[in-house]
């Protein structure tokens, strides 16, 4: 263990208040969902959980995880490979189950990716080579694109597509050329062309090999859900659960729409509706500050890191979680399709949750070991 007093005085306590004013959001908001299951104070208790796990990562020196990369991606993907073989839960295989708790290995796997492909910039980095070539990056796209694709398997689009957010932050962090991002985005853009073709001339085709019948009519019902009163039901509940907040709120478990069951997964998915509902415009505003200004402490510990490999650590989590809670957000208000993505800190459930605070304990030990105090 490498822990001194000294550090004491250089962790950032404002971080740790906004983990608090989070658990009360997600306190208000997951009692708000739920009449009678009691999963606010399940939740205490992996937030209980949560902390002590941050605070046992606090103990080492941060860089113990980058000489331990490559070990905890191998573990990251046999954890993957082996879920695939479990039994499916509402139509995935993306959880052990452990007895009474339920483990997604797909949580961790995010956060071995973002130490790994960080090992490896850093070490371009210490021997001056930039990351400037396609050569230079396919390390990067094998790193996250294997864990993609099995994760996407499961099937688990939400959390595949947590990677590519993850790969844009540190790739620009990193100094890639911004051709090579034009280039990504013409490569998209010929995909989603061709793909548009297929589903035009070849739907028999398309539905087969492509895509299910039922994941397109996600995306149907995502654009008119009026249209779709099935497949849309959980969108048109969310908005009018979020219109009938207006500004102040309904009130803390006053909420009619989630309290009487018409708001579906309200604790876990859609638990920004139930805080709309009840607290408003104004509360809802209140909990995107406090994300803002989550996201500005880690920049600013990113900024002052003492070596690259915690920088881009911390540009992988950035990336991570601004997609996450955009995406989260986003699909609640018809902005985004729904993908059942969670809301950091907020939504019900316990691997997502101890795998945040694990996270954030690396981030936090980053901080502890800068090179200057944030306010000199």
């Amino acid at each position: 263990m490498d822990f001194e007093k000294k550090y004491i005085r250089n962790l950032d306590w404002l971080l740790i208040l906004l983990l608090m004013c989070l658990g009360i959001f997600s306190f208000i908001g997951i009692s708000g969902a739920t009449a009678t299951a009691n999963y606010e104070w399940k939740q205490v208790i992996w937030y209980a959980f949560g902390f002590t796990i941050l605070a046992s990562v606090l103990l080492f020196d941060y860089n113990s995880f980058s000489n331990l990369a490559y070990v905890l991606y191998g573990i990251g993907m046999v954890l993957i490979i082996g879920v695939l073989f479990m039994p499916a839960k509402s139509g995935a295989h993306s959880w052990y189950q452990l007895g009474i708790v339920d483990f997604q290995p797909s949580e961790l796997m995010k956060i071995f990716t973002i130490i790994a492909v960080a090992r490896y910039i850093s070490k371009k980095d210490e021997k001056e080579e930039p990351i400037d070539n396609l050569k230079a990056m396919f390390p990067i796209f094998l790193l996250i694109g294997v864990p993609l694709i099995l994760i996407l398997i499961q099937p688990d689009l939400g959390t595949s597509l947590v990677f590519t957010g993850i790969m844009f932050s540190m790739l620009l962090v990193a100094g890639v050329p911004m051709r090579y991002f034009a280039m990504l985005g013409i490569v998209g853009a010929i995909f989603i062309s061709s793909l548009a073709y297929v589903f035009m001339f070849h739907k028999q085709f398309f539905f087969e090999h492509i895509m299910h019948e039922y994941q397109w009519m996600r995306i149907e019902s995502w654009l008119k859900p009026e249209a779709y009163p099935k497949e849309g039901y959980h969108l048109m509940q969310s908005l009018t659960a979020i219109g009938s907040g207006q500004l102040l709120g309904k009130g803390i478990n006053q909420g009619t729409q989630a309290r009487n069951g018409w708001v579906p997964v309200g604790e876990s998915d859609f638990v920004f509706t139930v805080i709309a509902e009840e607290l408003g415009f104004i509360g809802s505003s209140i909990l995107i500050f406090i994300y803002f200004f989550f996201i500005y402490r880690m920049v600013r510990i990113a900024m002052e890191a003492k070596d690259t490999f915690g920088m881009y650590v911390i540009a992988g989590v950035i990336g991570m979680y601004v997609f996450q809670i955009f995406e989260n957000i986003g699909m609640t208000i018809q902005l985004m399709p729904i993908t059942g993505i969670p809301l950091p800190f907020i939504s019900y459930g316990g691997s997502s949750l101890v795998t945040n605070f694990f996270v954030m304990g690396i981030v936090l030990n980053i901080g502890m070991r800068r090179k200057k105090l944030m306010f000199e």
